[in-house]
């Protein structure tokens, strides 16, 4: 705080004086002392100028003191104010400016603290501007490098589209909803609707009810087990066209877990499904080959087998018989090698069963030596028959099969042993209960098997490569339906072999031991008058011999119709149906006589040589029993006996039947009236680009018509046929306008049976047909 100034202290304090005092005691008092003063000095000056002092001199100087006294004290009062308000004011405003002074160094001291922030903001500043400018170019790094990866991105998204639109795969994926969310190029061809399109629409939008009922069916799956599933499955695109896809359907998640939908993948499987049907299709056609096959080559068969029997029974010299058994022991063996091919087609198909039935393996195991005996004296070889007792006296077994195995084993012996013996023996473990094992051992002296060579023999088709075996040829197939059926009956077959010195195969099976009779051998009813139906003399001649022998009377007939005359006309003890006849099957035969009640008392036997039905099937359609071709003495004596004596009992049939198919006879295949027709009316151009476009349309119509028939979509099938039938009848194409009029006959009965084949009737006459529409169009003529 300022201070007063020594100077004017006296003045100051005179000022204060005057203040505290007070103007009117002051001016009093400064009147009394003026007039003190001038009297007094008016006193002394009289004295000291030795005047004589007079009362007038003291009442003029009390007079001008008194005028002049006021005004003087009123100036320096008036002064004494001013100058204590200057005073005042000045040391207010000395006090003001030493307030303004502090505030100033204040002000001074917080500008410096804030110069020095300000100086250390703008180091941080800088120092962030730095940091801001590195973390720029960071930043610009970094917007390079996702510029880039978005480029990147968007090239590899561009390509992965492309890539997913090229793919011959149907791709499409749907939301949580169910709804349409993305698809490639194939899914929009196949639903005939671009991708955005579809967004937004579900299956129902999209496919026929049935398929998007099974395809909703199947997301939900997808969606409550989050598991993938696959299926197969038919689609129609939108042109029409049928195909036949492989769909994988998958969900699919973010990468927090979260499921998002499920993507569809399909793969066009036609070609394969195509294949496999052209493969069933073929083992159809393999299976019915070997039925006719079997009918054809089993007719002269059984006649060459049932004659050289009949003749071993006739008187002949031992030359003669010899050659008679021989030829005998030759149709067996051509038999056995038939009934090789016809298991292998079996075991292909995974059609092969066994039949047991009760046997003596004693009786068995002599009626297959006396046969074998045949083909090794033929060789001027031994055959030695061991039967080790005890042997179990019956045995459920199946007889056929087992029969087929040791006639494969016994006739390799013969073949491949020169000079020496084959033996055969047979043996048995000690009953555990009503089981047992029986061991066939057959042995020979023949070449051998090298010992690299043993582990190959039961390879299909194989057959040992050895100089001294070239003389001996076969199938290579016979050890391999072996060692099946062994292993079908759950037994065992072990070979050893040395080079030079002969084989030795022996086969383990297990048994059941049977307690029930043995069906008599004797033919116990005679005099049955029997109408045998049968269209081959050779068949006739010895089918007819054999019954007379066992005392029967037979009638023959050699159609159908025949057969059915005479049944109208006579009545018959039994009747043998041969099931493949000229003019309808054994089994349209049957359904005529059971429609008209002429065998109501009457048996009806089926004669068969073919391979593919059961006895089921032939009871099923009308008949009381089997018997197979080449007919056996001992079957028809058991049937008999069944029938006509003792109770009906299981038997096996060695084959089944297939039933024919009708022949299509088709005599014309242009319908020549409509072509004329069309050439007078229309004209020889207009009629040939009718046939162009025909032509060039048939492709498409027979690969859908193959599509949906692969599909088993019937009724695609018999509409697609409708169309071909009327495109073909406005070209004049009668054959195949009838043949697909068959094909859409969809009530046909045997419909499905058929179609197959009518469809490759179909392409094979278009390509025939169409040369020869071509070639009347060419030449105006028809080309028979």
């Amino acid at each position: 705080m300022h201070s007063d100034s020594p100077n004017d202290s006296w003045a100051i304090r005179f000022a204060q004086f005057v203040q505290r005092f007070g103007t009117l005691k002051l001016s009093i008092l400064f009147v009394v002392l003026s007039l003190v003063f001038t009297l007094g000095g008016s006193y002394v000056i009289r004295v000291s100028m030795g005047s004589q002092v007079q009362p007038d001199d003291f009442i003029s100087a009390v007079i001008l003191t008194m005028l002049s006294a006021p005004w003087v004290l009123y100036f320096f009062s008036e002064l004494i104010k001013q100058l204590e308000n200057s005073r005042t004011n000045l040391k207010e405003v000395v006090s003001q400016l030493e307030s303004l002074r502090e505030e100033d160094v204040f002000l001074n001291r917080e500008l410096q603290s804030n110069i020095r922030q300000l100086n250390h903001e703008i180091e941080q500043r800088k120092q962030a501007q730095e940091e801001r400018e590195a973390l720029f170019k960071d930043l610009e790094r970094e917007i390079q490098d996702k510029s880039e990866q978005e480029a990147q991105a968007r090239r590899l998204s561009t390509l992965l589209r492309s890539i997913i639109d090229a793919s011959p795969d149907l791709i499409y994926y749907r939301n949580e909803e169910g709804r349409f969310a993305g698809c490639n190029r194939i899914a929009e061809l196949m639903t005939g609707k671009t991708e955005q399109e579809l967004l937004g629409l579900t299956p129902k939008d999209v496919y026929e009810e049935e398929l998007a009922r099974q395809i909703v069916a199947s997301d939900h799956e997808v969606l409550e087990t989050n598991a993938s599933i696959t299926e197969e499955l038919w689609l129609r695109f939108a042109d029409g066209r049928r195909r036949y896809f492989e769909m994988k359907r998958v969900p699919f998640f973010d990468k927090e877990g979260n499921r998002l939908g499920l993507l569809s993948f399909g793969r066009d499987m036609t070609e394969r499904k195509q294949a496999e049907n052209a493969a069933a299709k073929a083992s159809t056609d393999k299976t019915r080959f070997i039925a006719t096959i079997s009918h054809e080559l089993r007719t002269p068969l059984n006649g060459i087998v049932g004659l050289s029997r009949m003749l071993r029974d006739t008187e002949l010299s031992d030359e003669q018989f010899s050659w008679v058994s021989t030829i005998y022991a030759s149709a067996i063996t051509l038999g056995n090698i038939f009934n090789d091919i016809i298991d292998l087609d079996k075991l292909d198909r995974d059609k092969l069963e066994l039949s047991l039935k009760t046997i003596s393996l004693k009786d068995f195991t002599e009626e297959l030596s006396s046969i074998i005996r045949l083909l090794a004296a033929d060789k001027q070889l031994e055959l030695k028959t061991s039967i080790n007792e005890p042997l179990p006296r019956l045995v459920e077994i199946d007889g056929t099969r087992l029969r087929q195995i040791l006639w494969n084993i016994l006739f390799n012996a013969v073949k491949f042993t020169q000079k020496g013996h084959v033996s055969l023996s047979v043996s048995s473990t000690k009953p555990d209960g009503d089981k047992a094992y029986v061991t066939f051992v057959i042995e020979d002296t023949g070449v051998g098997i090298p010992e690299s060579e043993i582990d190959k023999i039961f390879a299909m088709y194989y057959q040992v490569d050895h100089p001294d075996h070239q003389s001996a040829t076969g199938t290579g197939i016979g050890l391999a339906i072996c060692k099946q059926m062994v292993d079908l009956m759950n037994g065992e077959i072990h070979v050893s072999s040395k080079e030079g010195k002969g084989t030795r195969f022996e086969i383990v099976l297990p048994v059941q031991i049977s307690n029930s009779p043995m069906k008599v051998a004797q033919l116990q009813v005679t005099g049955l008058n029997i109408l045998l139906v049968e269209d081959i003399e050779l068949n006739v001649m010895v089918a007819k011999a054999l019954l007379e022998k066992l005392g029967q009377k037979v009638d023959v007939a050699m159609t159908g119709q025949e057969a059915i005359d005479k049944a109208r006309a006579n009545q018959y003890d039994l009747i043998l149906l041969d099931i493949q006849l000229p003019d309808m099957t054994g089994f349209d035969v049957a359904s005529t006589l059971i429609e008209e009640d002429l065998v109501m008392q009457t048996p009806i036997v089926a004669l068969t040589a073919n391979v593919i039905k059961k006895r089921d099937e032939y009871l099923e359609n009308g008949m009381d029993d089997v018997i197979a071709k080449p007919i056996k003495k001992s079957r028809v004596i058991e049937v008999f006996n069944d029938l006509f004596h003792a109770p009906p009992a299981p038997l096996e049939v060695d084959g089944e039947v297939e039933r024919p198919e009708p022949t299509k006879t088709l005599s014309n295949i242009l319908d020549m009236d409509l072509l004329q027709m069309l050439v007078d009316t229309i004209g020889d151009e207009m009629v040939r680009a009718s046939v162009k476009v025909f032509q060039e349309k048939m492709p498409e119509y027979m690969e859908i018509l193959q599509l949906s028939l692969s599909a088993d979509e019937k009724s695609e099938v018999c509409s697609q046929a409708h169309k071909i039938k009327g495109a073909a009848g406005s070209v004049g194409l009668a054959r195949v306008q009838r043949i697909a009029n068959q094909i859409q006959q969809g009530d046909h009965p045997t419909w499905w049976e058929n179609v197959h084949d009518w469809v490759e009737e179909l392409q094979m006459a278009v390509q025939h047909d169409m040369k020869a529409l071509h070639d009347w169009l060419n030449e105006q003529q028809v080309d028979d």
